[in-house]
C-alpha cells in the first residue's frame, strides 16, 4: 500500500520545523552581529544584509519553507500548521545553548505538550480533498465569508502598519508579529493554491494558462515579503524566547480560522474527531505557553525590551510601567497571546 498523503504531508511538515526552528537562532545571532556593527533592523537598519550568519539562517529558513510548502500541497492546514509547534522546540533548545537564553525544567513539560498535543492532531486529521483546477480554488477564494476575512485582515495590517507602528512598535510585540501573523495567514492560503496548481501542473493537467495562478503566485510574493520585513524587526527588538512561541500562537490561530473558511477542512468529519482537533491544538498552545513563561528573564534592562505593567507596591513601582526583559508570571502571561496581550509604551 502506497504512502497516504497525509503522510507525505506529516514528514515534510516535521523536517520543515526542525529547520524553521534552527533559523530563528542563526538570524538571530546575525541580527545581534550586525548590530555590534551598525543600525538595528528594528530601527530601519540593513546592515544585516552584510552578515553571513544571517544569511545563513535565512537559507535554512528558506529550505523549511519550502518543505513546509510542499506540505501544503499534500496535507490540509488544519494538520500541517500546528505541527509548526516542533520549531518552538528546536529553537527553544539551540536559544538555550546559543544564545544563553536558559529553558527553564518546566520547559520540558511545555516541550512534551507540544508533542503530544501534535500526536492527537495527526491521529485526527482529516483527509483532504484536493481540487481539480485553480478555477475550484478562485470559487473557494472568492466566496463571501473567505472576503470578509480577507478585507478584515488587511485592515487590520494597514493600522498595525500606519498607526501603531511608529507609536508602539518598539515596545509592543503584537505589532510586528501581528502584521506577520495576518499576512501570514493568506500567505497559506495562496502559497495552497500556488502548490497545487504546480502539482495538478507537474500531473499534465496544466494550470499556467489561468489568470488566477499568477495572481496567487503575485499575493504570496507580497505577503512573504511583508513577513519576513516584520519579522526581522520582531527578532531584532524582542528576545527570542518571545518571539517565537507568540508568532507560532498568533500566525497558527490565524490560519486555522483563514483555512476553515477557505476550504471547510472540517467538511464531513465528525464532532469527536473535530473536537479532539480542537482539544490537540490547545494542548499545543498551552505547551508554547509555558515554554514562554518559564524561559529565564534576564537579568538586566535591555533597550528595546516589552513594557509590562507592574501594580505590585512592594516592588516600588507603584502600579506605573516598567521595563521587563520577559514576560511576567501572571493571568495575562497565560492568555496573552490568546486575548490581546495589549502592553503600550508611556
Amino acid at each position: 500500500m502506497g504512502v497516504s498523503d497525509n503522510t507525505r504531508g506529516l514528514v515534510l511538515a516535521m523536517l520543515s520545523s526542525l529547520f524553521i526552528g534552527a533559523s530563528f537562532i542563526l538570524k538571530k545571532k546575525g541580527l545581534k552581529r550586525a548590530a555590534a556593527a551598525g543600525s538595528r533592523a528594528g530601527t530601519g537598519g540593513y546592515t544585516y544584509l552584510l552578515e553571513p550568519l544571517w544569511w545563513a539562517g535565512m537559507i535554512t529558513m528558506i529550505v523549511g519553507e519550502i518543505a513546509n510548502f510542499v506540505a501544503y500541497i499534500f496535507a490540509p492546514a488544519v494538520l500541517v500548521t500546528p505541527l509548526g509547534a516542533l520549531s518552538i522546540i528546536v529553537s527553544s533548545v539551540l536559544a538555550h545553548f546559543m544564545l544563553k537564553e536558559r529553558l527553564r525544567q518546566m520547559g520540558v513539560l511545555g516541550c512534551l505538550s507540544c508533542i503530544v498535543g501534535s500526536v492527537v492532531i495527526v491521529i485526527h486529521a482529516p483527509q483532504e480533498h484536493t481540487p481539480s483546477s485553480v478555477l475550484e480554488i478562485w470559487t473557494l477564494a472568492t466566496q463571501s465569508a473567505f472576503l470578509i476575512y480577507v478585507a478584515v485582515t488587511l485592515s487590520i495590517v494597514l493600522a498595525l502598519i500606519m498607526y501603531f507602528e511608529p507609536l508602539y512598535g518598539q515596545t509592543n510585540i503584537l505589532v510586528y508579529l501581528g502584521i506577520c501573523s495576518l499576512m501570514g495567514s493568506l500567505t497559506v492560503m495562496s502559497i495552497k493554491a500556488v502548490g497545487i496548481a504546480i502539482k495538478l501542473t507537474l500531473e499534465g493537467i496544466s494550470q499556467a494558462a489561468y489568470p488566477q495562478t499568477w495572481f496567487f503566485l503575485s499575493v504570496s510574493v507580497i505577503c512573504v515579503i511583508t513577513q519576513l520585513n516584520y519579522l526581522n524587526k520582531a527578532l531584532d527588538t524582542f528576545n527570542a524566547a518571545i518571539v517565537s512561541p507568540i508568532y507560532y500562537v498568533m500566525f497558527t490561530t490565524l490560519t486555522i480560522i483563514a483555512s476553515a473558511i477557505m476550504f471547510k477542512d472540517w467538511s464531513g468529519q465528525n464532532t469527536s474527531s473535530v473536537i479532539s482537533e480542537i482539544c490537540g491544538f490547545i494542548t499545543v498552545l498551552s505547551g508554547t505557553i509555558i515554554l514562554h513563561v518559564t524561559r529565564e528573564q534576564e537579568a538586566t534592562t535591555l533597550p528595546g525590551t516589552i513594557i509590562w505593567y507592574d501594580g505590585d507596591p512592594a516592588k516600588g513601582s507603584g502600579g506605573k510601567w516598567s521595563n521587563r526583559a520577559g514576560l511576567a508570571l501572571c493571568p495575562q502571561a497565560l492568555f496573552g497571546p490568546l486575548i490581546g496581550l495589549a502592553v503600550y509604551g508611556m
